[in-house]
């Protein structure tokens, strides 16, 4: 099993999405590289993220950020759908070099390479969010999500 963190603005759909893709074994919600590990006080730089985790044998990182492409505006700078501030922001974080360095050769490999705002850092603080964010669109499926409903159960089975 390996493991990267996603942002792609609201956490809840995030995950809800990555929870049907082939190959993802569990998913997590939290936040990515703030200064702080409280849930409570004032912002400190995180990003809402989904730790995933995803067996190479069945969806290659390349695949996973294929996938990840499909549900994010990648031009998009503190933005995703109706959500808006620093912390919507796209970002691919890990603990791995090799996964930093083989995610930056995906996105340089793209026509729109020069356009793309999702960052891509070391994954230096991770804090899991509150229970209530957790599988949040599993136990309220009419709550807000801002992906697009087709895109959001594209691999359900």
């Amino acid at each position: 099993m390996q493991e990267i963190y996603l942002a792609g603005g609201c956490l809840w759909g995030v995950q809800e999405y990555l929870r049907h893709v082939p190959g993802i074994a569990f998913t997590e919600v939290g936040r990515a590289n703030g200064k702080t590990q409280q849930l409570d006080g004032d912002y400190d730089g995180y990003a809402e993220c989904v730790r995933t985790q995803f067996d190479p044998s069945i969806i290659s990182l390349e695949q996973l950020i294929s996938c990840y492409f499909e549900i994010i505006d990648p031009y998009s700078i503190n933005k995703q759908g109706i959500d808006v501030g620093e912390k919507y922001r796209t970002g691919i974080y890990s603990t791995s070099l090799l996964h930093l360095a083989d995610v930056n050769e995906i996105i340089s490999s793209r026509s729109d390479h020069e356009k793309i705002a999702v960052e891509v850092q070391p994954l230096t603080n991770y804090i899991k969010s509150a229970d209530e964010h957790q599988d949040r669109l599993q136990n309220f499926p009419d709550d807000y999500c801002h992906i697009p409903i087709e895109k959001l159960y594209k691999y359900k089975k």
